[in-house]
This record gives C-alpha cells, sequence and structure tokens, in this order.
C-alpha cells in the first residue's frame, strides 16, 4: 500500500469524502509493508521506529505541517453533532466560537516545522490521522453504552463506567473512566458520547448540550476549568472515559482493517493494546 492507500481507507472507514483539515499526508511513501502507530508520534518515535525497520510513521495527534496549524477548522464539526442532541445551530455556533478562536491563537505561533523536518530529513514517510479514528470511537462508544443502557430508563453515572469498562481499551488501560461531575448514584438521563471534532469545544458547548436535554455528556478529556465551570451550571453530568483508552478505541479500529490488508502494524505510544 502507499500512503494514499492508507488514508483512503480511514476516510472509507470513518464514513467521510475528504481528508479533515487535522489530518493528512506530511511525506509520501510507497510499497508500505510496516507501520508504526501512536497517540503522540514525535521524533523520538520516529528514530525508534526507522531502528525497527518501519516503513511508515502514523501519528494520531496533529504534530506539524498543515495538520496542526489548521486543527481549529475540523472543530465546526462539532456544531453538527450539537445539532444532533437538539441544539439549535446559530447557538451551537456561537457556543464554540470562543473555543475554536484560542485553539487557532495557541497552533498559529507554534514550531509546526519540528517534526516534519525531521521526518524528511529520516526520508521517513509520515502521516497523520486524527478525526477520522475518533469518528470511529465517537461511534462505537455511544453504540456501547446505548446498547447497554437502553433497559435501564434509571441508569447511573456508575452504570456508565461499569458499560465503558466491558470494552477492552478501558479494561486494559492503567487511566479507567472516571466521573468528573456527578456522583455514581446520580441519574444520567440522556447519555450523549463526544469524541471527535479537533478537541473539546468548552464550557459554553456543555451548558448548550445540557440546556438542549443531553443529561451526561461522555468524553475523551476535560481541562479543570471546564470542570469546574459545569459544576457550577449544575445541570448535568461529565463522565471522562479517559485519553489514551479513548484513542485507542478507534485507532484498533484502523489497526485491525490495515491487518486486513496485510500490513504490519507495531502499536506505541499511547495505543492500547485490546488483546
Amino acid at each position: 500500500m502507499n500512503t494514499k492507500e492508507i488514508m483512503d481507507l480511514a476516510l472509507q472507514l470513518a464514513g467521510l469524502d475528504e481528508v479533515p483539515e487535522d489530518s493528512g499526508i506530511i511525506v509520501e511513501g510507497e510499497n508500505i509493508k510496516k507501520v508504526a502507530i501512536g497517540v503522540d508520534m514525535e521524533l523520538a518515535e520516529m528514530l525508534l521506529a526507522k531502528d525497527l525497520g518501519v516503513d511508515l510513521v502514523i501519528t494520531h495527534h496533529p504534530k506539524g505541517g498543515s495538520p496542526m496549524i489548521n486543527l481549529h477548522k475540523v472543530m465546526k464539526s462539532q456544531i453538527d453533532r450539537m445539532v444532533e442532541a437538539g441544539v439549535p445551530i446559530n447557538k451551537a455556533q456561537k457556543a464554540l466560537a470562543e473555543k475554536v478562536g484560542q485553539v487557532e491563537r495557541g497552533l498559529h505561533v507554534s514550531n509546526y516545522d519540528r517534526v516534519v523536518s525531521a521526518a524528511k530529513l529520516l526520508k521517513m514517510p509520515f502521516m497523520g490521522i486524527h478525526t477520522p479514528t475518533d469518528i470511529l470511537a465517537e461511534k462505537k462508544v455511544q453504540s456501547h453504552l446505548d446498547q447497554a443502557l437502553k433497559d435501564k430508563p434509571k441508569a447511573t453515572l456508575d452504570d456508565v463506567i461499569k458499560a465503558l469498562e466491558e470494552l477492552p481499551e478501558y479494561q486494559k488501560t492503567q487511566a479507567k473512566p472516571v466521573i468528573r461531575v456527578g456522583s455514581k448514584d446520580d441519574y444520567v438521563g440522556k447519555v450523549f458520547v463526544t469524541m471527535a471534532g479537533g478537541t473539546g469545544g468548552g464550557a459554553n458547548v456543555a451548558k448548550a448540550y445540557f440546556e438542549a436535554g443531553v443529561g451526561t455528556l461522555v468524553c475523551m478529556h476535560m481541562p479543570e476549568d471546564v470542570i469546574k465551570a459545569v459544576k457550577e451550571q449544575n445541570i448535568g453530568n461529565v463522565v471522562v472515559a479517559g485519553h489514551m483508552a479513548s484513542d485507542s478505541v478507534g485507532i484498533n479500529q484502523f489497526i485491525k482493517a490495515l491487518e486486513e490488508k496485510g500490513l504490519e502494524v507495531i502499536r506505541m505510544s499511547g495505543v492500547v493494546n485490546p488483546e
């Protein structure tokens, strides 16, 4: 396979027609047989991969070039997800705007060339696949929770934690799913999983979800200031499923597809092996 075929495979799995702004091929490669994939692949991982005889390095989180600089652009997809939850589209756009601006300003001044130039100097094929596998994770976790809780009209946050831990990535991670807003006996109401769209949308987005009728948000991660704000809102609950494990839920589906194509795949840098 080559890098374009690998990207096309990721898009197909995620149901996407175009490469999202936070993903892309940085250094093209052909005749790829051995791949190293990790949540955060930088120079150290790239050197290790080269030593291991790898033909391609895939990073999940954008580590350079256009995918890093343009991460904020993919956040607009969160608007569609919010509308699915019942948030009016105009309210969703305004709730998200502040966080999009913060992300853009932060990444605009980053060293976007550091890992890119290293890959080029090493002649190491390098690509980033972020949103496609996050979509896979979001869909799988939402489907699993819907199924696990469908016959429990008074499901609690403890039920959500137990259901998450039925998935192998959450079983095997050292950072288990946790309740960040609410307590284990609190009713969950409508459970909504938000794991795609670049990065978290912030406190205004969480509030918009809750005001639209969502009772519990399940996310990969949430910073302390947002947790504090959501607690003060006193509307809904938050379960943080865990960052590496949640990323791995999506990445492992992609790895399975690569292996079915005959590629050898090395997991590293945060990818939880489900076996």
